[in-house]
């Protein structure tokens, strides 16, 4: 049986948010041992491309693939395809594409990994972003508070066929409610009770989001900007297994 440390290290995901491909490497090389996946976002992936993915691959990781793909169903189709090719373990869009879009990507999904016989990843919509407050939705037209939009675009992924969603730890409770057990939620926006918020707007600490039920927590400037990732990564690991105990 697994510990609740082995645990928590499956569903910590660190934001290799940099575009510094021999850094990256250093950091996986350390970490790699001590979290589930790495994230590769547009800047890593705009510096280096798939050369990034493949770093991860051959140091024996795991990677979420963050390009928030957002176009027309046809385009997204074609890209979801060619991230299942590099063997991603999970990948994302925006809802905020709309139904159609997203259920072309889940099915790009599906017969991709039939076509060429991988693991199939884990598709996730990306919901509201963090940084983004009430308020910020009015400046953009949106109309109805945060944890509304949020709940709606949950419920709109399940039903296009993806398997989770990213959404900041503050709406979990409403996702469960409108989203079947087994429907991922990965989590950004959690920092360790001594870090700053940065850019963030709606955050709790690795504890309190394991706590209310993330699937997945991504951090990345607490690790990153560490004197010793590693260790950062440790205690990290360490107060979201004091919720699975």
């Amino acid at each position: 049986m697994e510990t609740p440390t082995e645990k928590a290290k499956k569903k910590l995901i660190v934001a290799l948010d940099i575009d510094d491909l021999s850094r990256a490497w250093d950091l996986v090389k350390a970490l790699k041992d001590s979290v589930g996946l790495f994230k590769v976002g547009h800047q890593l992936f705009t510096r280096s491309g798939p050369s990034a993915v493949a770093m991860v691959h051959e140091e024996g990781g795991k990677v979420f693939l963050d390009l928030k793909y957002h176009d027309i169903p046809h385009t997204v189709k074609n890209a979801v395809e060619a991230a299942v090719a590099l063997k991603v373990a999970m990948l994302n869009v925006h809802t905020s594409g709309g139904k159609a879009m997203m259920k072309a990507a889940a099915e790009a999904a599906r017969s991709k990994v039939r076509a060429i016989t991988v693991t199939p990843p884990i598709l996730l919509g990306v919901t509201v972003l963090t940084s983004l407050s009430d308020a910020d939705l009015a400046d953009v037209g949106f109309h109805s508070p945060v944890a509304e939009e949020v709940t709606r675009l949950a419920a709109l992924a399940y039903t296009s066929g993806l398997n989770g969603v990213v959404a900041s730890p503050h709406e979990i409770f409403l996702i469960r409610k409108v989203c079947p057990a087994g429907f991922l939620i990965v989590t950004p926006g959690v920092r360790p009770p001594d870090a700053t918020k940065d850019d963030q707007k709606r955050v709790l600490t690795p504890r309190e989001a394991i706590h209310a039920g993330a699937d997945y927590l991504v951090i990345g400037r607490p690790i990153l900007q560490a004197s010793d990732p590693k260790t950062a990564a440790q205690k990290i690991v360490d107060d979201m297994a004091g919720a699975l105990v």
